[in-house]
């Protein structure tokens, strides 16, 4: 998988870096979910939930174009993040 990170239209604050954004995308536990709502239907954009090999939690909004990925935000798990992410982890494993 590759990323575009020319002009990232986000600045990644200093708990992030880059490494780290795409570690979460190879997470093979990562929650990939296209949202359902009218706001994200004029340019296709996903969601992606996974950990960084350090073992944080990164939620990212991103769009692809299935070889390429362009990530428009991306900020550290918060709680609600994390249940969703272990339950579903947990549902996987068992």
């Amino acid at each position: 998988m590759e990323f575009d990170w020319n002009n990232p239209p986000f600045d990644l604050d200093s708990s992030l870096s880059q490494r780290e954004v795409e570690e979460s995308f190879e997470d093979p536990f990562a929650i990939k979910i296209l949202p359902d709502s009218p706001r994200f239907n004029v340019q296709a954009r996903y969601f992606n939930l996974g950990m960084s090999a350090s073992g944080l939690g990164i939620f990212s909004v991103y769009r692809t174009n299935g070889k390429l990925v362009r990530v428009i935000s991306a900020r550290l798990f918060e709680p609600e993040e994390r249940f969703f992410y272990q339950r579903k982890m947990d549902q996987t494993l068992s």
